[in-house]
């Protein structure tokens, strides 16, 4: 169930999640893309890549000789990161759609593998980290992003209210892998090493209200639970948002407080037998 709300929740998020998201993803991005440093002629996999914001990126750092392949769960994701792909004429970049804990690729094919701020949503992360490990050669190299400390997020209230009107929660462990080392001790129970974390305070920056809320209910099963809201649900829940996010309100726009963690790990050069 957890899967299909996800995978319909981002297939509603997709037209806006770039214009609402891009910038304030950014920090994580750039911090992603520097611990795990894709090299030229890499073959690069990218799963939960949305959009392709990691993806292009990455695309640029392998150059033509490279590939990078992303893959979503979302069909409408993986659209629009091929449009964007056609649209730059970035030729080494291919999307497919695909769950994270169950990858159709074959072992040991990749340099590289990166996750961008998706394994908050997925119902077994764990599984999803070994399926990473699977599919990447020895040596191989893994670079992960997740959002930190529930504390540290000044937008979390947005879970609990949403929650309140709909029959289950949608996203009940959104912030387990932001907790301390949890993360990092997840890629070494998967068989990771070399194991390096960051945690990156960050600024959520909205122009007004609508635009604060518009990215709040963009996302995931959030958007899922919001297509479905009727007029009065809808300004209600708002209104509570607006709420809980207005201690950092400047004048009429908004600063809101984010943390992401960042993670990098290998595969033992030498698997023992």
């Amino acid at each position: 169930m957890q899967r299909r709300i996800q995978r319909y929740g981002w297939d509603l998020a997709a037209a806006g999640y770039q214009a609402l998201w891009q910038a304030q993803l950014a920090p994580a991005h750039r911090a992603l893309m520097a611990l795990a440093s894709p090299q030229p002629q890499e073959q690069v996999l990218d799963v939960a890549c949305g959009t392709g914001l990691v993806a292009l990126a990455a695309a640029e750092r392998v150059g033509p000789r490279g590939h990078v392949l992303g893959t979503d769960i979302s069909d409408r994701m993986v659209d629009a990161a091929r449009q964007r792909a056609a649209q730059r004429g970035v030729h080494q970049l291919g999307f497919a759609r695909m769950d994270a804990e169950q990858l159709a690729l074959p072992d040991g094919g990749f340099d590289l593998a990166l996750c961008a701020l998706g394994l908050m949503y997925v119902p077994d992360p764990a599984l999803a980290l070994r399926e990473l490990r699977r599919v990447l050669r020895p040596g191989g190299r893994v670079g992960l992003a997740v959002w930190g400390e529930r504390a540290r997020c000044g937008w979390s209230a947005l879970f609990p209210i949403v929650d309140d009107e709909v029959r289950s929660e949608v996203c009940p462990l959104f912030f387990r892998l932001g907790q301390q080392d949890a993360l990092a001790g997840l890629c070494a129970e998967a068989g990771f090493e070399r194991i390096a974390q960051q945690r990156i305070a960050s600024t959520l920056c909205y122009a007004d209200g609508e635009e604060a809320c518009g990215a709040a209910f963009a996302g995931g099963p959030v958007a899922l639970a919001w297509s479905r809201f009727g007029e009065a649900t809808r300004a209600r829940v708002q209104a509570r948002y607006l709420a809980a996010i207005e201690p950092w309100r400047q004048g009429g726009g908004y600063r809101i407080p984010g943390e992401f963690v960042i993670v990098a790990g290998a595969v033992p050069a030498h698997p023992s037998r």
